[in-house]
């Protein structure tokens, strides 16, 4: 089996292994806070929005960080230090004794989170040039499935053997992800002893940063439209329901059937990118999924909503490993960990930004507004794609052909 082929297994099994341990967590966060000694109801919902939200915020900020010295020392020190950080440290919160531990465990695992990031690094530069859409596609499955079977998962855990359990069963298989990574992910890199260099020289070697801003702002909208309905889509579901039972369940479908159409689509979308463009790929998937987001404004009945939300994730399956396999494209070899670890920001930032904004939205204007206000990111964002990057690189490849023939 060729090393790239391998490492994209190891890889897959780690980064699902994070998405589910994120995920089993987010869903309990509540109830551990109750367990912890807080019982007003008002005091539960505002300490939880912290707990949650401070992984992704301190994530933003060392993501860049860490990208530098993946460049700097490689790629495979990086997903040994964030997967036994993280086992660490996920373990631990089943021993805090309060929710100041808590919320300050949660800030330090987005101080040493990183193995998504290092994942996509390692396998976008390790990868055949033919094959790095393809990979990258499978690879985004990894997180998706992990977000979908890591509630069910938490819940049932939590039924069955408390609430505990779920910290120390995502610390031990982190630590199967370190023991795997450690055995069997392998790395070509000659470590670089330069000095790390400041946003501004980074910036200066960039060829075309035009370009990389774009793929960070559609990092951010991706994640902010997937976000946006998220804390009201339970709402909603109440509203266009004729009865009150099995809610619950139903929110959960809907929300996983753009999880579940995204494990389907992302490896199709990512091996077309590899022969048509990435580029061509990312501008269809923003158009088709600002508009998928009107109709959802307009549904009679949840399994409308449900069709919809599948299709959305046909849609934006394209997107991530699109701008993945741009990145891998524009960035200079020696600065894609640090470029990788910046739109990592964006994408953390986008994930908060939509859990906030959603909400806000929602309770002031109503609730189709999300997805109308949502939709118009998307399209916009499109615009901003085909005059940045689609034209940019039709320009850029065009001078090469003339360059070559020269």
């Amino acid at each position: 089996m060729k090393i790239w082929k391998r490492n994209l297994i190891v890889c897959w099994f780690g980064t699902f292994v994070t998405g589910l341990g994120m995920s089993q967590i987010a869903p309990i966060m509540p109830l551990y806070i109750r367990q912890l000694g807080v019982h007003n109801t008002s005091a539960i919902e505002q300490i939880s929005g912290i707990a949650f939200g401070i992984t992704f915020i301190v994530s933003a900020i060392f993501s860049p960080i860490w990208g530098a010295a993946a460049d700097k020392f490689g790629r495979k020190p990086m997903l040994l230090r964030a997967s036994l950080g993280m086992s660490l440290v996920i373990g631990s919160m089943g021993f805090a004794q309060n929710v100041y531990e808590l919320i300050g465990l949660r800030a330090l695992q987005g101080v040493i989170t990183g193995y998504t990031t290092a994942c996509i690094i390692l396998i976008a530069t390790q990868t055949e040039e033919k094959h790095a859409g393809w990979a990258l596609g499978v690879l985004s499955t990894a997180s998706v499935t992990g977000l979908l079977i890591g509630p069910s998962l938490g819940g049932f855990l939590d039924e069955f053997l408390g609430l505990q359990f779920t910290f120390f069963l995502t610390g031990t298989l982190m630590l199967v992800v370190f023991i795997t990574t450690l055995l069997f992910v392998k790395e070509k890199f000659v470590p670089q002893r330069k000095n790390i260099l400041s946003i501004k020289e980074v910036w200066k070697q960039l060829p075309y940063p035009s370009l990389i801003v774009t793929m960070f702002v559609t990092s951010f909208v991706l994640q902010l439209a997937y976000y946006s309905i998220e804390p009201i889509i339970t709402v909603y579901i109440t509203q266009i329901s004729t009865s009150s039972a099995h809610i619950a369940l139903i929110s959960g479908l809907a929300f996983s059937a753009s999880g579940l159409a995204n494990i389907i689509a992302a490896p199709r979308l990512g091996k077309l990118s590899d022969k048509i463009g990435p580029e061509k790929v990312m501008l269809i998937a923003l158009i088709v999924a600002g508009i998928v987001f009107i109709p959802q404004a307009f549904v009679q009945n949840p399994w409308q909503l449900m069709g919809l939300r599948f299709l959305l994730g046909f849609a934006t399956a394209g997107l991530a490993p699109s701008i993945n396999t741009l990145i891998k494209k524009i960035a200079p070899k020696n600065l894609t960990g640090r470029i990788f670890g910046f739109n990592m920001s964006a994408f953390y930032l986008g994930t908060f930004s939509g859990s906030v904004i959603g909400g806000q939205i929602a309770a002031r204007l109503g609730i189709k507004y999300v997805f109308f206000i949502t939709s118009s990111l998307l399209l916009l964002n499109a615009i901003w794609v085909y005059e940045k990057v689609f034209k940019k690189l039709a320009l850029i490849d065009k001078d090469r052909i003339m360059g070559a023939k020269i």
